[in-house]
């Protein structure tokens, strides 16, 4: 079972992050309520592109951490960038075995000890990166160009949230693997991130090329 996209990207006072809910089995869409974000304690969400099973695996890595952290009990969670360089080295070493994790992952949330929104993105052997705004999977070609083109750095929440949707449509008309239902994450400093409800995007088909998509192909189905 796989899943698709990953978008986010910072605004002013925190990150934003969405992805649909479709987990498909080839080209099979197969179970259409998965949630693919995981809140990692109280300032981080963890969202996958690729295999659930092995994603399964990394939540219950991630689980320890919490659990080890809760048992401290020293009021000093592990920060956005604990946890993404945690999880660079998970996917490496995984690598180096011959045995990669097959995930892609978006690693957002506050970072209370610099006081400012942290982003980044881990490929399944281990190449990182840290950037203003990251996408997995299709969305690196048809998503990162929008937000090149449109994110600045004082951004609002509402121009993120309008911007990522803006994202969400241009890869849900394309990617036969997407669905319109998708999720919204938000972290800021107040914290505890929030995981939103599924919700749909308004979608256009009647393009007049949709409606005899077939004639200037002669000889087309």
């Amino acid at each position: 079972m796989t899943g698709t996209s990953v978008l986010a990207v910072k605004y002013k006072d925190g990150v934003l992050m969405a992805c649909d809910t479709l987990a498909c089995y080839g080209s099979t869409k197969r179970y259409k309520s998965i949630q693919r974000m995981k809140l990692v304690g109280k300032y981080t969400v963890v969202g996958f592109t690729g295999e659930l099973s092995d994603f399964d695996y990394i939540s219950t890595l991630l689980d320890e951490l919490e659990m080890t952290d809760f048992c401290q009990d020293d009021e000093c969670p592990r920060t956005p960038k604990e946890i993404y360089n945690y999880l660079v080295r998970v996917m490496y070493n995984r690598r180096n075995k011959f045995d990669p994790l097959w995930n892609s992952l978006v690693i957002s949330g506050w970072d209370y000890v610099e006081k400012k929104p942290f982003l980044g993105c881990v490929g399944m052997i281990g190449q990182h990166y840290v950037d203003d705004h990251v996408a997995t999977g299709f969305g690196n070609h048809l998503a990162r160009p929008l937000f090149r083109e449109s994110w600045k750095e004082e951004m609002t929440e509402q121009e993120a949230e309008k911007l990522l949707k803006s994202a969400l449509l241009s890869c849900v008309m394309r990617d036969k693997q997407m669905m319109n239902k998708f999720q919204l994450s938000k972290i800021t400093a107040d914290g505890p991130g929030e995981i939103s409800e599924p919700f749909a995007i308004d979608t256009r088909w009647g393009y007049e090329n949709y409606v005899n998509p077939t004639k200037y192909a002669p000889g087309a189905w």
